[in-house]
Order: C-alpha cells, then structure tokens, then sequence
C-alpha cells in the first residue's frame, strides 16, 4: 500500500514537474517569438524605405521628365519613342515597388513562423524582379534619357549623332544579353554555392536578416 502510495506521488510529482516545463518552455517560447518578430519588423523597415526611394527618386522624376518631353510638342519620332520609353520605365519601377510595398503590408506576424517564412518568400521574388524592372534598363536607359534631354531643346539626336545613340543602344541590348549570360552560367549545378552567394545578394540585406531571424524561431520550435 505505501509503495502504491509512493508510486502514485511519484507520478503525480513527475506529470507536475512535466507540465511545468512544458509551460516554461511555452512562455520562453512565446518570448523568444515575440522579440524575434519585433526585431523581424524592425529589420524589414530598409526594404519599405528602399522601395519608397524607389517611387520617389527613380519613378516619378522618369514620369515626370517624360511629361515636359510631352508637353514641348515633340515632332521627331525617335524623340517620341525615347519619350515613350521613359515613362513606361517609370510607370514599370513604380508599379514594382508598389507590389512590394503590398506585399510586405499583408505579411501577417501572428502566423505561424512557417507561414510568415512563404510570406517573406514570397517577398524576396517580388524584390528581386522589382530591382530586375527598375536595374537591368539602366544598360541603354541612359541615352534614351539624354535623347530626351536633348529632344527638349527640339533637337533629333539619332538624326545629329547616329553612331553615337545606335552605338550607345548596342552596347546596352550587349551588357544585358551578358548579363543574361552571365546569370545562367552561375546558376549551373558546379557552381552551386558561387549562385547561392549571388542570390543572397540580389536578395538585401534587409530580406536576409528577417529570414534568418525566423529560422532561430523556427529551430527552437523543433527542439
């Protein structure tokens, strides 16, 4: 009867101890989640800012000089493609950082970790093609902008200067096929870990930390 006795406490004593440490580590789980996710927030703050930059600084001064190209009357018609141009790249950078921008608004941090970790995946693709839209331009965007600097003053460039603008625009469609190029050739199987290093690149800074931070939740889940 005592040894009963002495074996029921034990059990009673050991389903207590148990339950304490499940709770324990329920609150030090619920801690740890809720700093991780503050830090998470904090972190994604430079990816909004970046994006914001991106509207500001790069999207709507496009717009907006392609609307004095527009209000000048153009008559030559590669000015007017040049405009054209311009403004869609405008339109384009601002739209990608807009969806961004949206995306990272719907990020619901209260969602299991797993979910938030498709979310900010989801994030980094919607970056990435963002900074494609907004960058890889740039190869012959430079002269369509100077043509249409100079078309302000109602000067053709390409009718004053051909070789330059045709030799300007070859030398962009060749810098982005190279970079084309240059992107499937460090993506291949040998070369693993150099195109992992390159996608954490394209990824920022930001996007990285957050995730990261995550996979710490993530690990003590598991443990």
């Amino acid at each position: 009867m005592d040894i009963t006795m002495e074996l029921d406490d034990f059990k009673s004593a050991w389903q207590t101890l148990d339950q304490r440490l499940q709770l324990n580590n329920s609150l030090k789980l619920h801690e740890l989640r809720e700093r991780t996710l503050a830090k998470t927030r904090s972190s994604l703050r430079p990816l909004f800012w970046g994006q914001v930059m991106q509207i500001l600084l790069i999207g709507i001064p496009s717009i907006a000089l392609a609307a004095l190209l527009w209000m000048s009357k153009p008559e030559f018609a590669s000015v007017i493609v040049a405009g054209v141009v311009l403004h869609a790249y405008g339109v384009l950078t601002i739209i990608g950082a807009g969806v961004v921008l949206g995306q990272l608004a719907k990020i619901d941090h209260a969602a299991p970790v797993v979910e938030i970790q498709k979310q900010l995946a989801r994030t980094r693709t919607l970056y990435v093609r963002s900074g494609m839209v907004a960058g890889l331009p740039w190869w012959f965007l430079w002269m369509v902008i100077l043509m249409v600097l100079v078309g302000l003053g109602d000067v053709d460039l390409l009718a004053k200067a051909p070789s330059l603008v045709w030799g300007a625009l070859g030398i962009g469609a060749a810098g982005l096929v190279g970079t084309w190029w240059f992107h499937r050739w460090a993506r291949r199987p040998e070369r693993a870990e150099f195109g992992r290093k390159m996608d954490d690149s394209l990824t920022g800074g930001s996007l990285r930390k957050a995730m990261a931070q995550l996979q710490e939740v993530q690990r003590f889940e598991l443990d």
